[in-house]
């Protein structure tokens, strides 16, 4: 699929393929060309700022004037990445690479394509002399997969008044599910979980590996790891989440479509939790997740290991807190010589996590939903806006707390079971890209039009 030279996909597609090539990901630091690369694209625009705790941490902030009607929105994206290794890829995953229909490279789905999008819009809008009723700032930050330097955070603690906002679009989440290529549900992300990382560790005197013993640091600390994944934490449903089960039930055929119609019951049905938990995004809705993510043991072929540690991430349903699944970790493990540590985002084992619950669902306003079922019925018709609670982690968890209520929304499809994002040959639909730059641009300028239905 090849746009025409002048149309705003050529410059879109221009956007992205620019990003797989510099290496932004969390580990290890990354340099700023990001941020000053994607100012140049927009230098249009009337107020620029690129900046940051450091130079290998900025952030861009542009800020696009509108009438000034009403308090401006935040578009918010981030611009690092997990780290790919080379050789777990089939192809170069820091080169763009376009191939049978799809965009391949580290970020195609996090959340580069979303980045490339959201800048599309606004030298659209600059283009069309479009003046939205407000302001609309957009923020590409640094540190959300991680790190010392969260740029929201940072932004939020240090700059204020630059990101300042009545709410905020967060195009890291939400979007459409497609089921064999047709539209199934577009989904907004309401709430989401917690994000805690644990570090378990076994220490050993060790010894010379010619003379084994049966107190084994790797075998202690693996014996634990299995008892988590045989473990599974409970099924729990909130006011999202059993929404999305409602509304998703009537898209869904057969077995899958009866079974999400039987959890939602009280009492609801077992055997169709035990089914639909097979299904990783469906367990995941349901419950509390932890999993072993990182191995690090022993420091020598023949020597007996002295310490063995794992790294356990777990993604937390709101309502629950990070000492509550951190006391239900040891009670799994039921092993007094594996030790359970919290793990801040930057790095820090510490023996109390933060005390910070998961926050609420975002109230649902008129303004903003309208408008978003409008666009998605034009473009996926018979597909139902459903709201959702994510199941990872997203920037929501600094600005839901300051008050800038945050939205999870994107028009970027994906097949069920073709979630990449963080894992092997990351890539996004040519097509679905293109939407997705449509769906954007239709969506902020109806949300923005003087006398825009379902205004507050």
């Amino acid at each position: 699929m090849t746009p025409p030279a002048s149309s705003p996909a050529t410059f879109s597609s221009s956007s992205l393929k620019s990003t797989p090539r510099i290496r932004w990901a969390t580990l290890p630091p990354p340099p700023t060309p990001w941020p000053n690369a994607f100012a140049a694209q927009v230098s249009t625009q009337r107020i620029i700022q690129v900046i940051g705790p450091n130079d290998r941490k900025r952030n861009l902030v542009v800020r696009y004037h509108g009438s000034a009607a009403h308090k401006p929105i935040l578009l918010l994206g981030h611009l690092d990445v997990v780290e790919a290794r080379h050789e777990d890829w089939s192809i170069d995953p820091f080169e763009f690479t376009e191939r049978e229909g799809f965009f391949y490279g580290r970020g195609a789905q996090d959340m580069k394509s979303g980045d490339a999008i959201l800048v599309t819009t606004l030298i659209r809008f600059k283009r069309e002399n479009f003046q939205p009723d407000r302001d609309l700032i957009l923020a590409l930050t640094a540190d959300e997969e991680g790190g010392k330097s969260n740029g929201v955070d940072w932004l939020l603690k240090n700059h204020r008044e630059l990101v300042d906002a009545e709410f905020v679009l967060n195009s890291d989440g939400g979007g459409v599910y497609t089921r064999d290529g047709k539209p199934s549900i577009v989904t907004m992300d309401a709430s989401e979980k917690l994000y805690s990382d644990f570090q378990l560790e076994v220490k050993n005197p060790g010894g010379h590996s010619s003379l084994p013993v049966p107190d084994n640091a790797i075998y202690r600390l693996s014996d634990a790891l299995a008892r988590l994944e045989h473990y599974k934490f409970p099924f729990e449903l909130n006011d999202v989440t059993r929404t999305f089960f409602e509304r998703t039930a009537p898209t869904e055929k057969g077995q899958n479509s009866a079974d999400m119609k039987a959890i939602v019951k009280n009492p609801p049905s077992q055997e169709a939790i035990a089914r639909l938990s097979a299904n990783p995004l469906y367990n995941a809705t349901m419950r509390t997740t932890c999993v072993a993510t990182r191995l690090d043991a022993g420091h020598a072929n023949n020597a007996l290991p002295q310490d063995a540690r794992a790294i356990v991430n777990c993604r937390i349903l709101p309502g629950h807190t990070r000492q509550e699944i951190h006391d239900k970790l040891v009670q799994i493990f039921a092993d007094p010589a594996v030790t359970v540590r919290y793990v801040s985002d930057s790095g820090e084992a510490s023996d109390a996590p933060p005390n910070r619950p998961g926050f609420p669902p975002v109230t649902l306003r008129p303004d903003v939903m309208q408008p978003l079922e409008k666009i998605s019925r034009s473009m996926w018709p018979g597909a139902p806006v459903i709201p959702t609670m994510a199941t990872g982690a997203s920037d929501a968890v600094y600005t839901d707390v300051v008050g800038m209520p945050t939205y999870g929304i994107s028009g970027i499809a994906i097949e069920f079971g073709d979630v990449r994002a963080h894992g092997k040959d990351e890539r996004v639909g040519v097509e679905s890209y293109y939407q997705g730059v449509d769906f954007y641009y239709r969506y902020l300028k109806l949300l923005t039009s003087p006398g825009a239905a379902g205004r507050n």
